[in-house]
């Protein structure tokens, strides 16, 4: 392997990495730690300065990742650092409802039991992981964190990528990968347009703690105005995903904590006993975006960079973690094989493999939210009998348990537990 500042074969021009990665949020840096895993030299260029991340305090913010993510953080020594803040998520109840009035009888319940590979997923705060991510990275050899830094330029050729940052520095790679978000700066200047439309819907995001214990059970409750998700955290908290209409999001944001938690207890109900807030809260406008193409010349996209999904399934950090475990496989394997790692037939394998996949779960999860976002009497009644029938098949409720645990389709050899 070229050691960084050293020359390509064909001479003419240096490398001060073998990739540059965008993006210092949560994908970017398990990339990094995969490709360095597999004897790449990776600078990781990061917007927000060292000291405002891994923050101790909690901010109510928190991640479900599927079983597969988990052996993927595992094999990427990101799982041993986190796993006594985790939280198994043991059963998911679906339901169907109107705020205030209570479930609908037709309920669809998975249950871990049902598959032998142990719990579907767990659910981790954002602090833990975030602080996992700076601690491994500044410990991984092979890996630069170039922190409270931005890119206002990129250039991309036969020879290599170059990136200049805000700073003045310019720095050059054998690929560039952007993890940097739906608004991808990277895409962008690679002029990489985007397809999506806006969902007219808002999550307002929060954590709680309640009286009664949560068992491991997360909660997806399906309202007119959006999906309710509670989902378990570690002690009597949990976290919520509550999806509404932009107005009334706007008005019960601006609500002070009282009132808020008022809005929220006709539709969370009392089954967990009185509630209050544990963190912060946020809201983010929701919409389905997703990138023409994943890759460019000598580069790649990953995570809401390429995709932004609907969270009704929860599904956004899982997706950008297949694609890591995707494209950190497609890099080390070429490199392994002597070719270019930043070829156009190298990063059309990882497109091939991941487009298919993210475009399928993209208009799922968009079909799901049209069919559940209603107060249609005659789809309330369809939808009602369909999670009736999905629950009394085994067969397929399984399938389903495999596929929320991320285990169905053409994994990488990481989100099978398996080394690069």
């Amino acid at each position: 392997m070229d050691n960084p500042a050293t020359a390509d074969i064909l001479g003419f021009m240096k490398y001060d990495s073998d990739v540059v990665i965008v993006g210092g949020g949560l994908n970017g840096p398990a990339l990094a730690l995969a490709l360095a895993q597999g004897g790449l030299d990776v600078t990781v260029i990061d917007a927000l300065p060292q000291d405002t991340r891994g923050d101790d305090d909690f901010d109510g913010r928190g991640y479900a990742l599927a079983l597969a993510s988990q052996r993927l953080l595992a094999a990427i020594g990101i799982w041993s650092r986190i796993v006594d803040n985790t939280q198994p998520i043991l059963q998911v109840k679906a339901t169907d409802g109107r705020a205030g009035e209570g479930p609908s009888p037709f309920v669809l319940e998975f249950d871990h039991a049902e598959i032998e590979e142990g719990p579907m997923g767990y659910m981790v705060e954002d602090r833990y992981l975030r602080r996992a991510f700076l601690t491994a990275m500044a410990e991984a050899p092979g890996i630069t964190h170039l922190s409270g830094e931005t890119v206002v330029a990129q250039d991309t050729g036969a020879g290599g990528a170059t990136v200049t940052l805000a700073s003045g520095r310019s720095l050059t790679a054998r690929v560039l990968i952007g993890c940097d978000g739906r608004s991808s700066g990277t895409a962008r200047r690679a002029g990489i347009t985007r397809t999506g439309w806006d969902y007219g819907q808002t999550a307002l995001v929060c954590a709680i703690g309640h009286e009664r214990p949560h068992n491991g059970i997360a909660h997806q409750f399906f309202m007119p105005p959006g999906p309710l998700a509670i989902l378990p955290l570690p002690g009597n908290r949990s976290s919520i995903v509550w999806s509404e209409t932009h107005a009334n999001a706007k008005t019960i944001q601006a609500l002070d904590d009282d009132a808020y938690l008022n809005a929220l207890r006709p539709r969370f109900g009392d089954f967990l006993g009185e509630i209050h807030l544990a963190g912060a809260r946020f809201s983010y406008p929701l919409n389905l975006t997703l990138a023409n193409s994943f890759v460019g010349d000598r580069l790649a996209l990953v995570g809401d960079a390429a995709h932004g999904v609907h969270p009704i399934a929860g599904q956004g950090l899982n997706l950008g973690l297949r694609d890591v475990g995707a494209l950190a496989e497609v890099l080390v394997d070429a490199r392994r094989r002597g070719e270019d790692i930043g070829a156009v037939d190298v990063l059309e394998r990882y497109q091939r493999w991941r487009r298919w996949d993210t475009a399928t779960l993209a208009l799922a999860t968009d079909g799901f939210n049209k069919l559940f976002s209603n107060d249609n009497s005659l789809l309330r009644g369809l939808r009602d009998l369909g999670m009736g029938a999905v629950n009394a098949l085994p067969g397929l409720r399984r399938r389903f348990i495999r596929e929320a645990a991320g285990l169905n389709g053409d994994l990488p050899r990481l989100m099978q537990g398996r080394p690069l």
